[in-house]
């Protein structure tokens, strides 16, 4: 008893574990879970099942229906006085008591608008699972760009500060160079100002890595305000995502998903059409029906002696539209116009997706260029900004080109942090349109 007491709390001890809410993820790892946890991805794959299920309701109409029906009546007072049907001198007031139990069977035989309605039901899942897709790009894509911005806020924190420990020593240096009467004052307010706009920026990015971090667990479908760590590193990943193959992939209109979702809806009003034609057609049911029937004056329907008599019916029914005073031939009219409005959106949705490639491409690949460039900009700011502390330090320039120079290397620092951040998204952004998620 003693082991199975510690092997119970030992599995439960498990089960904990592996229900712990996930609170580290790599850019992937956040991906994933978003795709299951991220509450419009949900209600994606919701809307897929509700759309099985009106497919399994649009099929199971047209089987064969059963059902049944127990009918009881008690005359209080009778509804006819007494009379004689038979002729032989008896009256008969009807039973007092009756009961009717019967059940009845129906088929559809032919009925033009249910094998529409069975092509329908199909197109409209397979809309949904296309609507699932959509959402998971859009959902792929939010998390890169939230995660991203917490990346980037995380790298401007960090290089903000280590600029701010920096620019606090030369502050210190200076002013005791200053004190000792070998340095201008003007030199201490230099380095004071450029030190209070850098502690300004800090607070400010500081404030938008909770703003991000909040928006990231929104995307994930956490709590808004849940403690996580993302484990990437921003300029790794921007390498990571320069895949110059993805600049020279095919144009596949048709593989793309706004493409098929515009051509599902042009196959849902064709279907419309023949729907509105098929209500011209005549509808053929058929139904058997059978039961029982017993009257009492007393009620012991339940007892032996009980008489039932049986009946039992078969039959079909045939409906023939004749006149409908133009009723069915002005839908029929309106579904075709609706469809050549689904036709020219196709057209539409094929040019305007052609156009949206065109632009991915060219902001992907300027994204890439600018990284490269920006990446040389922060090495040659780097320089210059160390070659004009020595020169400052040494009496051979002003506190003013230092200052600049200064500046000029921490609007280089952050470039180069938003083109890394661009590279990420741009290329998120082909892969969206082009319904083509490549490997790094």
């Amino acid at each position: 008893m003693k082991n199975i007491f510690y092997l119970l709390i030992f599995l439960f001890s498990l089960a904990s574990f592996s229900q712990e809410e996930k609170k580290s993820f790599t850019l992937q790892e956040a991906i994933d879970y978003a795709l299951d946890n991220n509450r419009t991805a949900k209600n994606a794959e919701l809307n897929i099942n509700a759309a099985k299920q009106q497919k399994w309701e649009t099929t199971a109409s047209g089987l064969p229906q059963f059902s049944a029906t127990i009918d009881y009546q008690n005359n209080i007072k009778q509804q006819f006085e007494a009379v004689d049907f038979n002729g032989d001198g008896i009256a008969d007031f009807g039973a007092k008591q009756s009961v009717n139990a019967y059940a009845r069977l129906t088929q559809k035989v032919f009925d033009g608008s249910y094998l529409v309605g069975l092509q329908s039901a199909k197109v409209f899942l397979d809309i949904s699972k296309k609507a699932k897709e959509k959402t998971d790009l859009e959902v792929r894509k939010n998390v890169i760009n939230a995660y991203g911005n917490v990346l980037l806020a995380n790298e401007s924190i960090s290089i903000l500060n280590r600029n701010i420990k920096v620019l606090e020593k030369n502050l210190f240096d200076v002013t005791k160079i200053f004190e000792n009467g070998l340095e201008e004052e003007e030199s201490v307010e230099q380095l004071k100002i450029t030190l209070s706009g850098l502690k300004s920026n800090l607070n400010n990015v500081n404030r938008l890595q909770s703003i991000a971090y909040k928006m990231l667990n929104i995307t994930l479908g956490k709590e808004v305000d849940s403690i996580i760590k993302v484990t990437d590193n921003l300029d790794a990943l921007a390498e990571q995502n320069i895949v110059l193959s993805l600049l020279k992939a095919e144009d596949n209109i048709e593989n793309t998903l706004d493409y098929k979702i515009a051509d599902n809806d042009k196959k849902a009003k064709e279907l419309l059409v023949k729907l509105e034609k098929s209500r011209a057609l005549p509808t053929i049911n058929a139904f058997l029906n059978g039961g029982y029937i017993g009257n009492n004056e007393k009620f012991q329907f339940l007892t032996n002696n009980q008489i039932w008599a049986g009946t039992s019916a078969f039959g079909a029914n045939i409906t023939i539209p004749i006149f409908g005073s133009g009723l069915q031939n002005a839908k029929t009219q309106r579904a075709k116009i609706n469809l050549e409005i689904a036709e020219n959106n196709l057209t539409d949705t094929e040019q305007q997706l052609k156009l949206q490639i065109s632009a991915a491409k060219s902001d992907y690949q300027f994204a890439i260029e600018d990284y490269n460039n920006k990446k040389e900009n922060l090495a040659l700011s780097e320089r210059v900004e160390s070659k004009n502390q020595i020169k400052f330090f040494e009496g051979i320039s002003s506190s003013f080109e230092l200052r600049q120079a200064q500046t000029q290397l921490y609007t280089a620092q952050q470039e180069l942090l938003q083109t890394m951040l661009d590279v990420i998204n741009k290329k998120t952004e082909l892969e969206t349109v082009l319904n083509e998620i490549s490997k790094n």
